[in-house]
């Protein structure tokens, strides 16, 4: 790690590059802090503006991709220099970064240092803590006076008045010399860092010396943490977390290795189980939730924003398993994506194929659907059906899997690594164990929410839009297997007349309407079939409807702007953490199984109802970042709302009173109670807000997960940003108990 940083620092000449004949050398160095990059730019700036482009945090990169794997790269830079390539992806919709090193050896080491840099983030808290200290010793003489100390304590995001600031400095200062320094400055950072909240829990256990034994240890564990373990566990977690090697040496735990534990992944609240794959993978396709896109293609909005492979990307790298492809006639032959009607760029159909194909597994080995929008021309079809075949190889299913006609879906244990076509069909499935006599060419309705779309872009001209016909070739037929596109006309010709791989797409305003008026029997419709639900053409800004109601009912692939931060988002990313972010949850027993006669807004007796009480105490949070950096005393009001999703029994909200100006280490210490009817379908989401009296709350992070992969006891809760994206360093503190109703 020592050598990837120290070359980081020194830094190094690149060549940036943007386009074919923009490609400039920039110099880039990492910055003192590990925290900032900086890079030399030939922009000329108005005076007294600030040249952000000059600097970018380690916390905005998202990932480093090595080689011509960007778009630009692969755009503007000869293949010959692949090696010495490599691209900076940001988080959120900030462009790429792209750049060549002057050799492959440079690149290597400039991505291996960036993604241990990346990595080591969380483990900065405590350097963080120091550097701030650093920048804070304006005259860098080592020492700290008291003006130096309020504004390294403003840059923590404390706002502290001057009377208590005194109080810390004198306490402090032992040698009144009116500045800290060396042991004086330590004993300032361990009165700032220390957690009182953590030292009442400790002391409660702590009976053997002032510190904690093996059976201490894991006397807490088994009260305090409800977790059912041996005194081997307790053993282990000691030599893994104790920093003190004299008390590791004697099988104790200090108060170091007690708060190290309760910041690692067993101190969390997600279980650590549900990290990895811990479902069953074997159940047929339509019994699990699968992680849906919609309208992937587009970085933005939906009537002018760019269209891009880079969203595929985005989106399949968060293990999104269901992408979209609105599928257009383009100039040169070549058939292109984009949203019809509207003013999007274009992206050529064969880039987004092989960008899925490099992508596609990359977090997941779980199968991927590509929904197909076709509106293109036959000749134009059998080029996609011709670039499906030739790029995605035999990782596309071409045919059922066994030699037989099934009569389900295959697990997605066995569709690994596999793609899966989904849209229109010419004729059944066992057409593919006959001779398949069809014709080469022929007419089928258009795709519902192709019809949809264009209804909304021709609603001025004419009052009625007819669902038109569109050619279908028999190439691009012949690969859809297991997800063939059908009208929907109700449940009960669903049942009678519709296939197991025949599948309707539903818009949000029909499908909610169906949940509310016929749960069950859309419950019992999911048993058998796939569900696609999407956002309403009226979308046209890309925000969001709330997916719960739909997986209430068992909908499988609801289908989300991915491009937009939002609530819905932020419930989608909780919904499929588990799992080993792997794209697919199996659904509750009670959503697969024949004899169900649940409704989730009509809670009758049934295994679904497992009444809880869910008990949450909000002790305190860690280093919430500030909101607005650009104004220097900014310090943040925080609050911290707990929200519960489910069925509609079971939403509630309840949330803290603010704290003044306290950013670094608020403390609440307020108690919550939720009474829930249907746990395995509950979802907690913790929202931390900047309170302001006089416009609306901005949000400080936030932290979604289900309800079944919580774990008791004291945890830290990780926040993330709107986009999604850790905040390292950054954790509220509480304490969870799910007991049964009476």
């Amino acid at each position: 790690m020592y050598a990837d940083l120290q070359f980081l620092l020194v830094g190094g000449e690149l060549v940036k590059i943007r386009s074919n004949s923009w490609k400039k050398n920039r110099f880039f160095k990492l910055q003192e802090d590990c925290k900032t990059f900086w890079h030399e730019s030939q922009k000329v700036f108005k005076r007294n503006q600030t040249c952000e482009c000059h600097l970018f945090s380690i916390d905005d990169i998202d990932s480093v991709r090595k080689g011509r794997q960007s778009e630009g790269l692969n755009k503007h830079t000869d293949p010959r220099v692949e090696e010495q390539c490599f691209s900076i992806i940001f988080k959120g919709r900030k462009k790429n970064l792209d750049l060549m090193a002057p050799s492959g050896g440079e690149a290597k080491q400039w991505v291996n240092g960036i993604e241990k840099i990346i990595t080591n983030m969380s483990n900065l808290s405590r350097h963080w803590i120091i550097n701030c200290m650093r920048k804070a010793d304006k005259n860098e003489d080592n020492q700290m006076t008291l003006k130096e100390l309020k504004h390294f304590l403003r840059q923590i995001n404390v706002e502290v008045d001057d009377t208590y600031a005194e109080e810390i400095f004198k306490n402090c200062d032992k040698s009144n010399s009116g500045a800290l320094e060396g042991s004086e400055i330590k004993h300032f950072y361990d009165l700032l860092t220390h957690r009182e909240e953590i030292d009442v829990i400790y002391e409660k256990y702590a009976e053997t010396e002032g510190q904690m034994s093996t059976t201490d240890l894991l006397n807490f564990l088994l009260n305090e943490q409800r977790e059912q373990v041996s005194r081997d566990y307790a053993e282990h977690l000691i030599e893994k977390y104790e920093v003190d090697g004299k008390a590791k040496q004697k099988k104790r735990l200090t108060i170091d290795g007690f708060l190290m534990y309760l910041h690692q992944e067993e101190g969390s609240i997600l279980n650590p189980a549900h990290k990895h794959v811990y479902q069953d993978m074997n159940q047929p396709l339509n019994h699990y939730y699968i992680s849906s896109s919609h309208n992937t293609y587009l970085m933005e909005d939906q009537l002018k924003g760019p269209s891009s492979t880079e969203a595929y990307i985005k989106a399949l790298m968060k293990s999104c398993r269901c992408v979209e492809l609105d599928c257009w006639d383009g100039a040169n032959g070549e058939p292109v994506i984009y949203h019809g009607y509207t003013l999007t760029s274009k992206v050529v159909f064969r880039d987004v194929i092989k960008a899925i194909k490099d992508y596609a597994f990359r977090t997941s080995e779980y199968p991927v659907i590509l929904s197909l929008e076709n509106h293109c021309s036959v000749d134009q079809q059998k080029l996609m059906a011709h670039h499906l075949i030739s790029i995605l190889g035999d990782a596309l299913v071409t045919k059922p899997l066994g030699d037989t006609m099934p009569t389900n879906f295959p697990s997605p244990e066995d569709l690994k690594g596999k793609f899966l076509i989904k849209g229109k069909r010419l004729n059944k499935l066992d057409a593919a164990f006959n001779n398949n006599n069809t014709l080469e060419e022929d007419t089928v309705s258009e795709e519902d929410e192709a019809a949809d779309c264009k209804e909304n872009g021709q609603k001025a001209k004419s009052k009625v839009c007819k669902k038109s016909k569109i050619k279908l070739a028999k190439p691009l037929s012949d690969i859809v297997i297991y997800c063939k596109s059908v009208h929907f006309n109700g449940f009960e010709h669903a049942k009678d007349n519709q296939a197991f791989y025949e599948m309707s797409s539903f818009k949000e305003s029909k499908a909610f309407n169906l949940a509310d008026t016929s749960g069950t029997a859309y419950i019992h419709h999911n048993m058998d079939k796939l569900s696609r639900i999407y956002p309403a053409g009226s979308r046209t800004d890309s925000s969001n409807y709330n997916p719960v109601p739909m997986w209430n009912v068992g909908c499988q692939i609801v289908a989300l702007n991915f491009q937009t931060p939002s609530k819905e988002m932020h419930l989608n990313q909780g919904r499929f953490l588990p799992n080993g972010v792997s794209g697919y949850i199996l659904k509750p027993e009670f959503l697969r199984s024949l004899s169900s006669q649940f409704d989730p807004n009509t809670l009758t007796k049934g295994p679904w109802l497992q009444r809880k009480t869910f008990h949450i105490m909000v002790i305190s949070a860690q280093q919430l970042p500030k909101i607005n950096k650009d104004k220097h005393k900014s310090i943040v009001d925080p609050l911290v709302r707990v929200e519960i999703y489910g069925v509609p029994a079971d939403n509630a909200s309840k949330e803290t009173h603010y704290i003044d100006n306290n950013g670094f280490n608020p403390m609440w210490n307020e108690r919550f109670e939720f009474n829930i009817q249907v746990p395995e379908l509950a979802m907690v989401r913790f929202v931390v807000e900047d309170y302001d009296s006089t416009s609306q709350n901005d949000l400080i992070g936030h932290y979604c997960l289900p309800l079944t992969s919580v774990q008791s006891g004291y945890r830290h809760v990780p926040l993330l940003t709107k986009r999604g994206d850790v905040i390292c360093s950054a954790g509220l503190f509480v304490h969870l108990m799910l007991i049964d109703a009476p």
